[in-house]
């Protein structure tokens, strides 16, 4: 008799070919792809559309006065936004859609999404950085400048490159 096998839930990011190996600091751009979900939210419904995240449900939205300069760029924001949503997984973008766009805490979003807390903070997380790389690559973010610090000799390192057993010789 054959036992069936377990399926392997391997997380976002070792699906997905984990993006922190290519650029370690993504975590700076997170508060700019932030906006731009909330952004995409806002022109998709002036554009006369429910973002494709959510589907037909009701969500909580935040009211501001930000507008687009022209009808065109909205619709070519939003599908721009779009292709780079579908690109993440079916959990991901419910976490997406749940945290960013409908406002509701991680613990929440655990709960009516039925999984671990932990599980949705470390998730989330990842779904944000394969986002801010996809809006970095397409050239939705513009990328920080990259500054360099010169490395400066420290007084802790040693005069020679041979070390004596032991400096009684020194001291006479």
């Amino acid at each position: 008799m054959t036992v069936p096998a377990v399926p392997v839930v391997t997380p976002a990011s070792v699906r997905l070919n984990d993006p922190l190996d290519k650029n370690p600091d993504l975590w700076l751009y997170c508060d700019r792809t932030l906006s731009l979900l909330r952004r995409y939210l806002r022109l998709s419904v002036e554009v006369g559309r429910l973002p494709s995240l959510l589907g037909r449900e009701l969500f909580r939205a935040r009211v501001t006065a930000y507008r687009v300069g022209t009808f065109e760029d909205a619709v070519i924001f939003v599908h721009d936004m779009e292709r780079c949503l579908e690109q993440l997984g079916e959990f991901e973008r419910a976490l997406i859609a749940k945290i960013a766009l409908q406002d509701y805490t991680q613990d929440e979003a655990a709960l009516q999404l039925g999984c671990w807390r932990r599980t949705v903070g470390r998730r989330y997380v990842e779904a944000l950085d394969l986002l801010s790389e996809w809006f970095l690559q397409s050239g939705m973010l513009t990328a920080l400048p990259v500054t360099h610090s010169a490395a400066k000799k420290t007084c802790q390192e040693g005069e020679t490159d041979q070390f004596p057993v032991t400096r009684s010789a020194e001291a006479k």
